[in-house]
């Protein structure tokens, strides 16, 4: 339960921020941070069991049909990046104090922020695969808000960042897709243990391969990694904190926990060692030629988690655990420079390492602590960088994908560690060396002491490895609980290990010495193509959309008409192909049938040849109405009630913009309509085969079947329309109001329109008349609402009732007092969704899946015994949505009429 405990304490947090930023300005990060603190205590103390094999966690089903469940579980792993994203989120928030400037919207930033390592933490801590995917996405949609804080200059590296690692959580979707239908199961724990039916899977290569490209996109692999230092527009904070230390690693944390899968496969290995030694490689160079020093530090990332990568690559549990301690290393010494980096070009108005030569003498403790970080980066022994690194040395130097693979990595490896040295160093010198350009002062140590903080524990836990071998030892037998790992500690005698150190230090000094003339060679390289070559693709597609969408921007109605009645033509095409002729075509089973099909086609001709809008929408309601007896025929008086209300409310909406249409239809020329006769002919056709060959079954499907035998008993319903709606079929209507609510504020959101339409006016007849008949239909909605469980009618139908009200109120010309659209229709809108949702997450609570139904009887004189169900609040919420849209709708496009009437009463 302290999982979940501490899970909520971060969303808690994260909500707080604000206020807390209202109160107290920038220093509210200061509290925040103690929040970090706090939270990182309360989870230390489940740190025995963690590191005596026993993860605590919590567990709840979740989507019970599917087998997903709401599963936290704190093991060795997790226990690494928890820390990871506590510890250096507590230092970054303490380090915005002073970074941000007084005034400002510090409020979003610390909401934003709090709200990424709530979601990180969620995100290491989860026990299911779905809940993985939530929280991964999560930390993508947060990143780009962060970005884009940047402001102008931030909104093309943020759209580039969400795109990428969208593209991401997409593979990790159809990942998560393959192996619950392989495994059957989405709990992780249970995924890791199937470990030879995964293997065994033919679909084992696919989810390995869409494992990958879900962590390369996140940790800015090689071809995606241009995102990253694109995304270092954002403020220093952002960029420790996201992408130096949390957000980068998770695609790290999703390779190493999935090893216990797939380490040791030829295809696994070679992709991640190849992918990742070159990404190391190219990122070093890249930050090699940079003197920015930002810039630098993101090539940098760049290279370290392609050695990251690699190391997990090789597979085996030296290299797993090494990639493990250089997690932890690389996140301490990089937000450790992010954070100086931040201070100096505060103090010094630059980052141009060429011109912040000498800072020692004007700012001995920044440069010191830079210089520590920096040493740290390069592999110096005794830091916490040299430990790691020639661990991962080791790792390396074992690796037996094929013959001589040890070699061939560990050369790489070494390459790419002696270009890390060299601009390691030259972040040393140019913080201790050179002569002093500017005249600093050295920040307050309320400002420094974060950085402070982070570098000293990177001084201090090179010689005191030692206390961090129980966490990595337990979190590399999470991911390999059949290996011995190994024990880390700063000597451990001469070995091949300490000679590729020794090799690196070398090279790196020689390049080092020679960095002009490197500064120059590498000057000449051509720069990196990457966001170029992004940039081209997102906008041939802009373009590609613009081209697929140009016909909704005609006003021309055949514009909007061909596709959808192309694409009925080419539905019933494909069945009559694929299924042939339906057996049973009966249109009309009797004479009362056959008048109706009579009466519907001379309607339909009626419209088709209507010369005026008027005649044709007098004309369409009759289709309506026909229609609506035929199914009061077929015995269905549900759909039958439905249909007429809208017809009847398509009447009164079109009678607002009826006057805006010209008396008569423009001419077309005899070609156009005889395309169109042609596309109305073949799509009727269409549509009526489908309709008949569906309605002429002579019994009810096992569904139908189903539901008939089931609605009274599990329900105690007896309009079985009503119930599938609102107690079987629950989620399903929920997702389709939804789209209702979310076409209305689509409704609210377009401009408004600019003219005012002439009303018809209360009048003599019809302002009584409102006033009589309003009340008349509010009850009738009423009565609709309450009796819809057992008869036809319920929350939809009964909402329409009240629109029609709303609609007849706007045609007379009535003015509401309670402001404009918006504010009348988002209270409905608001409280249709929480209500349903509400209903579904109670149910969740009392421990049954969402939406369940859930009854009660109560005692009421003189009634007795009255039962009472949670789907009835459900309807309600249904209502209450359906009611918002049409409100929505109705005064969109009968508000300037009733404004227009009052003005032509007066």
């Amino acid at each position: 339960m302290i999982v979940f405990v501490a899970l909520v304490s971060m969303s808690a947090l994260a909500v707080a921020a604000p206020v807390l930023a209202r109160r107290l300005g920038r220093n509210a990060g200061y509290v925040i941070a103690a929040g970090f603190v706090a939270v990182a205590a309360l989870l230390s103390t489940e740190w025995p069991d963690v590191l005596a094999g026993r993860p605590p966690g919590v567990s709840w089903p979740w989507l019970p049909a599917l087998g997903v469940s709401f599963t936290l579980r704190l093991d060795g792993l997790a226990s690494l990046f928890c820390l990871l994203v506590l510890v250096v989120g507590a230092l970054i928030m303490a380090y915005c104090p002073r970074y941000l400037t007084p005034d400002g919207r510090h409020g979003e930033i610390y909401f934003l922020l709090t709200a990424f390592g709530g979601a990180m933490f969620g995100l290491v801590l989860a026990g299911d695969l779905v809940l993985l995917l939530v929280f991964w996405e999560t930390t993508s949609i947060l990143s780009f808000f962060l970005i884009a804080s940047a402001g102008g200059k931030g909104e093309r590296p943020a759209t580039r960042a969400l795109l990428v690692t969208g593209a991401g959580g997409l593979a990790l979707l159809l990942a998560v897709v393959l192996i619950a239908a392989t495994v059957g199961s989405t709990d992780i724990e249970t995924v890791l243990a199937a470990r030879l039916r995964v293997l065994a899977s033919p679909v084992a290569p696919a989810i390995g391969g869409l494992l990958i490209l879900a962590a390369f996109t996140k940790s800015a692999q090689v071809p995606f990694h241009f995102w990253l230092p694109g995304a270092m527009v954002a403020i220093t904070p952002v960029s420790a904190y996201l992408h130096a230390a949390t957000m980068v690693k998770a695609g790290i944390y999703l390779l190493t926990r999935f090893s216990t899968l797939f380490a040791g496969r030829t295809g696994w290995a070679l992709v991640l060692i190849g992918t990742g030694l070159v990404t190391a490689l190219l990122g070093a160079v890249l930050a090699l030629r940079e003197h920015d020093l930002k810039a630098l530090l993101a090539y940098s990332t760049v290279s370290q988690l392609g050695l990251l990568v690699a190391a997990i690559g090789v597979g085996t549990t030296v290299a797993l655990a090494a990639a493990i301690l250089h997690t932890f290393a690389h996140a301490l010494f990089k937000a450790t420079l992010f954070m100086l980096v931040g201070i100096i070009d505060r103090e010094a108005g630059s980052r141009d390492i060429r011109r912040l030569s000498g800072l020692m003498r004007v700012m001995p403790v920044t440069a010191t602590l830079t210089g520590l970080a920096g040493l740290s980066l390069a592999g110096v022994a005794p830091l916490i960088g040299f430990v790691s690194k020639e661990s991962l040395f080791q790792g390396f130097a074992g690796a037996r994908v094929f013959p001589g693979s040890g070699v061939v990595t560990g050369a790489l490896a070494v390459a790419a560690s002696a270009l890390t040295f060299s601009y390691g160093v030259r972040i040393f010198y140019g913080a201790f060396a050179g002569p002093t350009l500017q005249r600093l002062y050295e920040p307050s140590w309320a400002f420094l002491a974060p950085a402070a903080v982070a570098a000293v524990a990177g001084t201090v836990l090179g010689p005191a490895v030692t206390v961090l071998n129980p966490l990595v030892r337990r979190a590399t037998l999470d991911v390999e609980p059949w290996e011995r790992p190994p024990h880390f500690s700063l000597w451990h005698g001469f070995s091949a290990e300490l000679l590729m150190s020794g090799v690196t230090i070398g090279i790196g000094l020689v390049l080092f010495l020679a960095r002009a003339p490197v500064d120059r060679a590498l000057q000449r390289l051509p720069s990196p193509v990457g966001e170029k070559v992004f940039d081209s693709i997102h906008q041939a597609l802009i373009r590609l959309g613009n081209v697929v969408g140009r016909p909704d921007r005609r006003d021309s109605v055949a514009a909007f008409l061909a596709r959808p009645v192309a694409g009925v033509v080419l539905l019933g095409a494909a069945g009559l192909v694929l299924l042939g002729a339906p057996p049973d075509l009966r249109v009309a089973d009797g004479p009362a049938d056959r008048v109706v099909l009579a009466l519907l086609t001379a309607s339909v001709i009626g419209v088709a040849a209507a010369r005026s809008a008027l005649a044709a929408v007098a004309l369409l309601g009759a289709v309506g109405l026909v229609v609506t007896v035929w199914f009061l025929l077929a015995g269905g008086p549900d759909v039958a009630l439905t249909l007429l209300l809208v017809e009847i409310l398509t009447a009164m909406i079109a009678a607002f913009v009826l006057r805006d249409l010209p008396r008569r239809f423009p001419r077309t020329t005899r070609r156009v309509r005889l395309a169109a006769g042609v596309a109305a002919a073949l799509a009727g056709l269409a549509a009526a085969t489908g309709t008949a060959a569906l309605t002429g079954r002579g019994e009810p499907s096992a569904a139908g079947e189903f539901f008939l035998r089931a609605a009274e008993p599990r329900t105690g319903g007896r309009n079985v329309v009503n119930t599938i709606l609102v107690d079987f079929r629950g989620l399903d209507t929920l997702g389709e109001t939804s789209v209702l609510a979310a076409a209305a504020l689509g409704l609210l959101l377009l401009p408004g329109v600019a003219r005012a339409r002439a009303g018809l006016g209360p009048g003599p007849v019809l302002g009584p008349a409102r006033r009589l008949f309003v009340p008349v239909i509010g009850v009738l909605s009423a009565y609709l609402f309450l009796r819809g469980h057992n008869e036809p009618g319920g929350g939809f139908a009964a909402a329409l009732v009240g629109g029609i009200a709303i609609a007849f109120g706007a045609l007379v010309g009535h003015r509401s007092r309670v402001g404009p659209p918006r504010s009348r229709a988002m209270p409905f809108l608001s409280a249709g969704l929480l209500l349903c949702s509400a209903v579904g997450l109670f149910a969740m609570a009392l421990g049954g899946p969402f939406l369940t139904p859930l009854t009660a009887t109560f005692t009421v004189p003189p009634f007795g015994a009255v039962g009472l169900s949670s789907s009835l609040l459900f309807d309600l919420g249904v209502y209450l949505l359906v009611f918002g849209l049409l409100v929505t709708a109705v005064g969109r496009l009968g508000g300037e009429m009733s404004v227009a009437s009052e003005v032509s009463a007066r």
